[in-house]
């Protein structure tokens, strides 16, 4: 008699996780990030990240209207599910009678309206906690775009100078900001800026990893655990932005292999020196020496300002 006993151990009987998921998701309000979708970082402008599933028997490829744009996607709602909430029968009835209509018609703003005040009662219904929370800066975020930088993206951009371009964007999940750079070195200036907006943040910078990475700048700021911290974090964005433009717009950086030009104001004692302006008339800027090359070109930069 062989005593011994197969017991299934823990690994064993796990072994089919990860699964996928089954569950029918039609009518379910959910939350969505760029793992569902492929899209550039930060999303669409229109977008705010939360969908209503109008089909959504599988899963992996469901079909959902975002809340903030009104626009059909497709989504891979497989993994890392948050469902926020579910509308009933009558209400994706109308919803997809309103999509009907905009494809005939091709005026989008009915369906537009309709479904974002649905968002927003949702939102309103679940109330602010850490499901809501990346909803609500996504939100507030985007309308801080649309008064800085306009585009197609979710995303503020920052021209620094020739070659010199930055592109900020928000994680929504952490509440710290990424100024993405094609710098393969620190950019000193830029740290300055930094830290000059935004004081009472911390703010770090990631080295590269590979060669096909580049040097990028995360601002984190404190996580809000309410709706008022919540609007006091977007408020403290936008005082930083506000900033960040002013003297971008003042520090103008050029290529050039003598050195730096740096606003008079800040440099103290060195001569003036007259250089026509790239913008509009000229500036008055002081020249200060370099020490060595700031990019792997060996290139020097020259950082003008109006003064």
């Amino acid at each position: 008699m062989d005593p011994t006993t197969h017991i299934q151990t823990r690994p064993e009987a796990m072994g089919d996780v990860p699964g996928i998921c089954e569950l029918p998701l039609t009518r379910a309000v959910v939350q969505y990030r760029e793992l569902h979708e492929m899209d550039a970082p930060g999303g669409r402008i229109e977008d705010i990240g939360l969908a209503l599933v109008v089909e959504g028997r599988h899963a992996g490829s469901a079909e959902v209207i975002d809340l903030g744009s009104g626009r059909i996607k497709v989504l891979d709602l497989s993994t890392e599910l948050v469902v926020l909430d579910w509308v009933y029968e009558p209400t994706l009835a109308h919803v997809s009678e309103l999509i009907t209509e905009t494809a005939k018609t091709q005026q989008d703003e009915p369906l537009r309206s309709y479904v974002y005040k649905l968002g927003l009662r949702v939102l309103e219904r679940v109330g602010f906690g850490p499901l809501t929370r990346p909803t609500l800066l996504r939100i507030g975020y985007r309308d801080i775009c649309r008064d800085f930088d306009l585009h197609e993206g979710t995303s503020i951009r920052f021209v620094l100078g020739p070659g010199r371009l930055t592109r900020v964007y928000l994680d929504y999940d952490a509440c710290a900001l990424s100024f993405k750079t094609v710098f393969t070195e620190p950019d000193i200036p830029l740290e300055h800026a930094l830290l000059d907006a935004f004081g009472s943040a911390e703010v770090r910078r990631f080295d590269m990893i590979s060669e096909a990475d580049s040097i990028e700048y995360q601002v984190r700021l404190a996580l809000p655990t309410t709706f008022a911290e919540t609007r006091s974090s977007l408020g403290a964005m936008r005082r930083g932005f506000s900033y960040a433009s002013l003297r971008t717009a003042a520090l103008r950086v050029c290529w050039t292999p003598n050195g730096y030009v740096w606003p008079a104001r800040n440099a103290g004692q060195p001569p003036r020196a007259r250089f026509p302006s790239a913008v509009s008339g000229d500036q008055s800027l002081v020249v200060i020496s370099t020490h060595g090359p700031l990019t792997s070109k060996n290139t020097d930069y020259y950082l003008a300002s109006y003064l």
